[in-house]
């Protein structure tokens, strides 16, 4: 390779930042692919489990070609995220296909999926089927997926996940959670039998004292902690002062505005690993490069992403369902209706947007278009539009 085909680290994050999706995936087939020579994947350790993970990776709800997760492999994402409802089953039949493909990059796969039953049964029917599908005989951390409070894992879960270890079908357990994530994971750094929690952290939930409450209490308690959600309702949006001045600022300093949301994230060290869906190669280059340049951010860019944060909370569902469900007299589910508005408008991920949406039957359509928000609109911390933008969601997904 000669000297103009190879690019550095420090280059590579200046073309990011101004570099279109299209002009990276071309830098993807040259300058970038040295992108692997420039340095290791960092790791931490995983809680107080023995394991160590890369601090970034795959998230695994999109259909994916065996060439992205080939390459994901030789960058050290070797962290690989999925579930037993994503796309159906099928993306852990991608996984498989690849697994029996490449049975060699097992060993250095840390390979996780998720359960959404609500029985213990169901649960083992789910991993069986899991494992079937993954073409593997164990998963390294198994979930119980969007868990919302902490009373929904009893002494019989533990039993089972005990019991399942013992087996040798999962090495660790936990689970992950959208909504109430903080009273969730105190209630586990109190438990003593979680291994791991999958929650929605980023530059808008990390400086609230109860979220920093929970990821020290789960850090005392040897959990390994791994953020999701991490760009924290996508990409700046234009409209004031503060996000021009940071957006610009982000630039000069060789970062997108992406990058510095995961760095920001990376910067508490009890965060083991960010899990990312990076549906094309272009991203996955951006974030990798993020993931090993070392530049931290200055206090000044921290400063910035607080006050657009603020700025903007009324964009931005916090999860605290416990608050603005509780307040109506019919319950809707107002946490879930704005984390899909948001995999929709934030990340564009119709599919599993119009699938919430279509589960829901008629009458509880009509049943939550009827409600009055205006009591949890009064409680909401992020003073969010909740009826408004609930009608928005039925009216775009439901008609």
């Amino acid at each position: 390779m000669t000297e103009q085909h190879i690019i550095s680290r420090r280059s590579f994050l200046k073309t990011a930042g101004t570099a279109t999706a299209a002009s990276l995936v071309n830098l993807f087939q040259g300058p970038a692919a040295a992108l692997g020579q420039v340095g290791e994947m960092p790791t931490r350790p995983f809680g107080q489990t023995g394991v160590q993970v890369p601090i970034l990776s795959f998230g695994g709800s999109l259909n994916l070609p065996l060439l992205m997760l080939r390459q994901a492999i030789k960058w050290g994402v070797t962290y690989w995220d999925t579930a037993h409802s994503y796309l159906g089953g099928n993306s852990e039949k991608l996984i498989g296909k690849y697994l029996t493909k490449f049975p060699q990059d097992r060993r250095q796969i840390f390979l996780v999926t998720k359960s959404h039953a609500w029985t213990l049964d169901g649960m083992s029917d789910e991993l069986k089927l899991s494992l079937q599908r993954l073409n593997t005989e164990y998963v390294d951390l198994f979930f119980v997926h969007s868990v919302s409070s902490i009373a929904e894992l009893d002494e019989a879960t533990r039993t089972w996940a005990e019991k399942k270890k013992a087996e040798g079908k999962i090495r660790l357990f936990g689970f992950s959670t959208h909504s109430n994530m903080e009273a969730c994971m105190l209630g586990a750094a109190k438990l003593g039998w979680i291994d791991a929690i999958m929650m929605s952290y980023n530059f808008r939930l990390m400086h609230r004292d109860m979220m920093k409450q929970a990821v020290a209490a789960c850090a005392e308690a040897g959990i390994g902690l791994t953020a999701m959600k991490t760009q924290g309702g996508g990409s700046l949006k234009t409209g004031t002062r503060t996000e021009g001045e940071m957006a610009e600022r982000l630039l000069r300093r060789g970062f997108t505005d992406a990058q510095a949301k995961l760095k920001m994230v990376w910067e508490n060290p009890n965060i083991a690993s960010i899990c990312s869906e990076m549906p094309n190669m272009s991203i996955l280059t951006a974030n990798v490069a993020a993931a090993q340049n070392r530049t931290q951010l200055t206090k000044s860019d921290r400063r910035r992403m607080q006050r657009y944060a603020q700025e903007t909370r009324s964009d931005y569902c916090l999860g605290c369902t416990r608050i603005c469900e509780a307040a109506l007299d019919s319950r809707a589910p107002i946490g879930d209706i704005m984390r899909h508005l948001m995999y929709w408008r934030s990340y564009g991920d119709h599919h599993r947007a119009q699938g919430f949406f279509d589960q829901l039957p008629q009458e509880r359509r009509i049943e939550i278009a009827a409600l009055d928000y205006q009591a949890a609109e009064r409680l909401c911390p992020q003073q969010m539009a909740i009826g408004q933008l609930v009608q928005e969601a039925l009216k775009e997904f439901c008609t």
